[in-house]
């Protein structure tokens, strides 16, 4: 009995302290999926992400404009390059990169919404304590609301208003915190000579194979 107060006791102080804006981990490995508000697009994808080297990699498949594709892209925000990878005939393209690195979490200037229990709070395990969030994009472009877990952050879903699509939401799950294959973050060995191309890679081109 003694127990199952200490449990409640904690539980609600738990759910009474404050939230504050949060950084993700530095380094995740999981599954999204983005949908837009025009339902132009539709994309799943497996993704690596290294904050600390600023490296994100997306191996998509999806709809754009009811076509569908396949999309291998490795984006290194530092060297501002974007590779196009095919693996299954050893090639690469590069565009120069123009979109700003965006960690993963909640920027300091956001507002919260509110925090609930995804799920059941009448057990434990049976839910997952989550806050919301909203606030204006740092280049000033659009609102977004973004979705995190209370404990170490781990994204849970975005959406970003955009002139192009609307709201444009995105989905994260089966996170892991790590990289198994850091190496995965690095340009194969066949992309030494990859053919440039000279129209830069902005916010659609990471998610869309335009050509």
């Amino acid at each position: 009995m003694r127990f199952l107060i200490l449990l409640t006791c904690l539980l609600a102080a738990c759910l009474a302290e404050k939230p504050y804006p949060c950084e993700s981990p530095p380094l995740l490995t999981g599954d999204l999926a983005v949908s837009t508000q025009n339902e132009k697009l539709f994309t799943y994808a497996k993704y690596l992400y290294d904050a600390m080297g600023r490296r994100v990699r997306l191996m998509e498949l999806g709809t754009y404009e009811n076509k569908s594709f396949t999309y291998d892209v490795l984006l290194l925000y530092r060297e501002a390059v974007m590779y196009e990878i095919h693996e299954h005939n050893r090639t690469c393209k590069k565009s120069p990169l123009k979109v700003e690195f965006q960690p993963l979490g909640i920027p300091k200037n956001s507002s919260l919404l509110g925090q609930v229990v995804v799920g059941s709070s009448s057990g434990p395990g049976q839910g997952l304590l989550v806050n919301t969030w909203a606030g204006e994009l740092p280049d000033k472009s659009g609102k977004y609301m973004a979705t995190v877990t209370e404990f170490a952050c781990i994204p849970v879903s975005s959406a970003y208003h955009t002139k192009e699509f609307g709201w444009m939401v995105t989905s994260f799950f089966n996170n892991i915190i790590g990289i198994e294959d850091p190496d995965r973050l690095n340009p194969p060995s066949f992309c030494t000579d990859a053919e440039v191309k000279e129209d830069p890679a902005d916010f659609l081109s990471v998610f869309v194979k335009m050509n």
